[in-house]
């Protein structure tokens, strides 16, 4: 089991759409997922068609009113689950100042759960704050999306500070797993030049006693695209929304490159028929009967 942190201290980088996303094309793939929002913007819950409301069980329940872990737990379908935030959550902050050990709330609680999943993915809020080290203290490896701005290069230097603190103090086998560039546009030298100093900083750090030392910079882009900002709205993935758009074929992308799959190839023009979308298909779930697909109508990648 991998358990993923996926944390920006700056907000709008993409990190929820990653969380969602992700886990989804995890899924796709017959991976078992568990989704569990530590935001209190509850973005990631929404995201999957639940509505936020004092009538389920949420994290805030689960970290401050010592509810279990799978009497919040929603089933989404047969690989994904998800454990929902609240606005309440908002409140743990403060609420678990004075508690003993409320840095490590999140991994006792998952720690007396049986469950049997193949990943967790934790979105963590856009701060540094208690819910931030709850992550980060159950959590094997820290995925950081990002835009390619070089202000952003600033933050993810703060944000790795604060990875090496809880490394030595709490959870010594934390480590950063990557990088994921997200609102990317290889057209713009900027992108580049980002992308560049990220990979000059992350090869400075290898083989030193530090927790990016192992790092990388994914080769899967997460490209500007229009579909994965309407998706939410509906309550759906991009991968259901429009599984035949640029950011559903990108988070495919990123999820079989964290299982260390080959990438499904795509031309940045390519205009998906019902035949050719259909192969993309059947290569992501070998499960899939190409002639159902081939009877649907074309979609176009955008």
């Amino acid at each position: 089991m991998r358990t993923i942190a996926l944390m920006n201290q700056k907000g709008g980088v993409g990190k929820t759409t990653t969380a969602v996303n992700l886990g989804a094309a995890l899924a796709e793939l017959g991976k078992r997922v568990c989704l569990i929002d530590l935001d209190p913007q509850s973005h990631l819950t929404i995201n999957y068609g639940i509505e936020p409301s004092s009538d389920i069980v949420s994290m805030y329940d689960v970290l401050v009113d010592d509810r279990s872990f799978l009497e919040a737990m929603q089933r989404i379908d047969e690989n994904i689950a998800l454990l929902p935030s609240s606005i309440d959550l908002a409140a743990a902050e403060i609420e678990l100042v004075s508690v003993v050990g409320r840095e490590t709330r999140l991994k006792e609680k998952l720690e007396s759960a049986q469950h049997d999943f193949d990943f967790i993915l934790i979105d963590c809020p856009p701060s540094l704050g208690i819910l931030t080290i709850n992550a980060l203290s159950v959590a094997d490896e820290v995925m950081i999306p990002m835009q390619p701005h070089f202000l952003a290069l600033q933050g993810v230097a703060k944000l790795l500070e604060t990875v090496q603190l809880v490394n030595k103090r709490v959870n010594p086998k934390l480590k950063v797993g990557g990088i994921v560039l997200t609102m990317f546009d290889a057209q713009t030298k900027l992108s580049i030049e980002v992308v560049a100093e990220l990979e000059g900083f992350i090869s400075a750090a290898k083989g030193k006693p530090l927790p990016w030392a192992e790092a990388k910079v994914f080769g899967t882009r997460i490209r500007r695209n229009i579909k994965l900002a309407e998706s939410p709205s509906f309550g759906q993935t991009i991968l259901k929304y429009d599984s035949g758009s640029h950011g559903a074929l990108d988070y495919r992308n990123l999820a079989r490159e964290l299982v260390g799959l080959p990438p499904i190839v795509s031309t940045p023009a390519m205009r998906t028929t019902a035949k050719t979308q259909a192969a993309v298909m059947v290569t992501v779930n070998p499960g899939i009967n190409p002639a159902n697909l081939a009877a649907q109508p074309a979609q176009e990648v955008a």
